[in-house]
């Protein structure tokens, strides 16, 4: 569809479908349907999502609660997934989806109404492990993925660190002396490309981890009190 007006027609015929009477451009709305004494419906035409389409669907909200937006049926994989996001905004603002194919046909993916999402506990726990894994604050908040320290790299950077310093060792060695408890795990994954099997339940480093290791920094830890002023003895405050 190359213009909004081809929109319109299978909109219009989506709702005279269910007893509305359909008329285009009535007053700032693109479509108004009434049906007997209910409160108008209003649908916004756009050929793609934007947030000037969000705008002027959420100012119709003032005239009426049943908005909706009406949009060309994307095609492709990454135009699935922003459907999907814009499908999850539209009941997030109580909003209504119609979707329209080339062939005419159309597809409400969504009503106008309240919406109150679930929390995923299960996401939320993940949230907070990762977040307590972290060790310090290594990264600037919106900075790209690739080069982010998550907690998996620092439990990959303690492990290679160690067999830096002590050469070919044994998981379980590593685990304990460097507390990360599933160092043998993250070795063997080697999601890095860092590790290697010296032998039997031993592993060392290959060329790619004595390099790439040396280029992220050891994880700032916080200082305790005992490790300011410690001379002082008295405790007041230096002036």
């Amino acid at each position: 569809m190359e213009r909004e007006q081809d929109l319109y027609a299978p909109v219009k015929a989506l709702f005279e479908g269910q007893g509305y009477t359909v008329k285009g451009e009535v007053g700032a709305a693109d479509v108004v349907a009434l049906r007997g004494a209910e409160p108008p419906v209003v649908v916004e035409l756009k050929l793609r999502f934007t947030l000037s389409l969000f705008h002027q669907a959420v100012t119709r909200l003032a005239v009426t609660d049943l908005v909706y937006l009406a949009v060309p049926r994307p095609s492709g994989k990454t135009a699935r997934r922003a459907l999907k996001d814009n499908l999850a905004l539209c009941r997030r603002l109580g909003l209504g989806l119609i979707t329209v194919r080339a062939d005419g046909r159309t597809e409400v993916h969504c009503d106008p109404g309240p919406y109150a999402p679930r929390k995923s506990k299960v996401k939320t726990a993940r949230l907070l492990r990762e977040f307590a894994r972290i060790q310090g604050d290594p990264n600037t908040g919106g900075a790209t993925r690739g080069g982010l320290m998550t907690g998996y790299r620092q439990d990959a950077l303690a492990c290679a660190r160690h067999l830096a310093a002590h050469g070919p060792s044994r998981g379980a060695e590593i685990a304990r002396a460097t507390g990360v408890s599933r160092a043998t795990q993250v070795m063997y994954s080697n999601h890095y490309g860092w590790f290697e099997r010296a032998a039997k339940g031993i592993y060392a480093l290959t060329e790619t981890g004595r390099a790439e290791h040396l280029d992220w920094p050891e994880p700032q830890t916080a200082r305790t009190e005992t490790d300011t002023d410690s001379g002082s003895g008295s405790g007041s405050v230096a002036r």
